[in-house]
C-alpha cells in the first residue's frame, strides 16, 4: 500500500544542507499499522509528510498503491492524496463552523455535491461517536471531541491511508486512550492502513505492529511490536521508559 525507495529530504544550500532525512526505504502491507518513534526533530514529520508528497522529496520514489505520485502532475496528485486521510496534534478546525461543516470542508474543497457532503459527514461524524455534536461549534467541544472531528474530517473522504501525526500528545491520558481506541476501530473495521508519528512508546505498543525508531533523519531500528528486541541504544531507550526510568537509564544521545 505504502512503498517509499531511497526517500531523502534536504533543506538549505548546497553549502549549507540541512539533512531532514536521509534515503530511507519504507514498505506498509495494506492494512498494517506502522510507528514513526524518535525524539523532536528526528525526521518523524517529514517522513510522514513525504508519504502523500505534502513535502516534495529531494531523492527516492513514493508509491502508494502501486502509483508512483513522484511523477504525477499536480492535478493527479491531488486526486491520489484523497484515498489519504491525516490528523494532527493541532485540530485545525474552522472556529466559525459548526463540526458538521468542519468535516464537510474537505468535501468541499474535493467538489463533492452539498447533498453528498452533508451525508458523507453525517456517516463521518457517527463513526467517531459525536453525531449528537453535529451542531456545535469548535469552543462547545472538549480536546477529545475537538480531535474526534478532526478524525472524522479525514474520514469523510473514505481513504485507504490514515496518516497520524502527533495526533494524541496534547490530550491527557484519559482522553488519548480514547482516541487510541478509536484508531484501532477503525482499522479492524475499515481495514485502514495506518503510519503513526509518535515520541510515546505507550502508543506505538498499544496501536502499532511495528514502528521504525529515527534518529537525525536515519533509521535506526525496525521493531516487531508484539515481539519487540529493538537492537539500536534509542530504541532500548524507548522500552526502558515503558518500564520506568532508573538513574542507570543511559541517555543514547550521550555518543551522538
Amino acid at each position: 500500500m505504502i512503498e517509499l525507495s531511497g526517500v531523502s529530504k534536504t533543506y538549505g544550500t548546497a553549502q549549507a544542507p540541512i539533512h531532514a532525512l536521509h534515503p530511507t526505504d519504507l514498505k506498509l502491507d495494506e492494512g498494517q499499522v506502522v510507528g514513526l518513534l524518535g525524539f523532536s526533530g528526528a525526521g518523524k514529520s517529514t517522513l510522514l509528510r513525504l508519504v502523500n508528497l505534502l513535502e516534495t522529496p529531494s531523492s527516492g520514489r513514493v508509491s502508494l498503491g502501486g502509483q508512483d505520485l513522484t511523477g504525477l502532475t499536480a492535478a493527479e496528485l491531488r486526486q491520489a492524496r484523497q484515498q489519504v486521510g491525516m490528523i494532527f496534534q493541532q485540530f485545525n478546525l474552522l472556529s466559525s463552523r459548526t463540526a458538521l461543516e468542519n468535516v464537510a470542508f474537505a468535501l468541499e474543497v474535493a467538489g463533492l455535491a452539498a447533498s453528498v457532503r452533508r451525508e458523507r459527514a453525517r456517516e463521518a461524524l457517527s463513526a467517531v461517536g459525536l453525531s449528537d455534536k453535529e451542531a456545535a461549534f469548535p469552543a462547545q467541544l472538549s480536546g477529545g471531541q475537538k480531535q474526534r472531528v478532526a478524525i472524522a474530517r479525514a474520514l469523510a473522504m473514505r481513504p485507504k491511508i490514515l496518516l497520524s501525526d502527533e495526533a494524541t500528545s496534547a490530550l491527557d491520558p484519559h482522553t488519548a486512550l480514547s482516541i487510541l481506541r478509536l484508531l484501532k476501530q477503525l482499522k479492524r473495521e475499515r481495514g485502514m492502513t495506518m503510519v503513526v508519528v509518535t515520541h510515546d512508546i505507550k502508543v506505538a505498543s498499544y496501536l502499532c505492529e511495528q514502528s521504525v525508531v529515527l534518529e537525525k533523519g536515519r533509521v535506526v531500528d525496525r521493531i516487531d511490536m508484539g515481539n519487540p528486541q529493538p537492537v539500536s541504544r534509542l530504541g532500548k531507550f524507548f522500552f526502558e521508559t515503558a518500564r520506568g526510568w532508573t538513574d542507570d537509564t543511559e541517555l543514547p544521545q550521550e555518543d551522538a
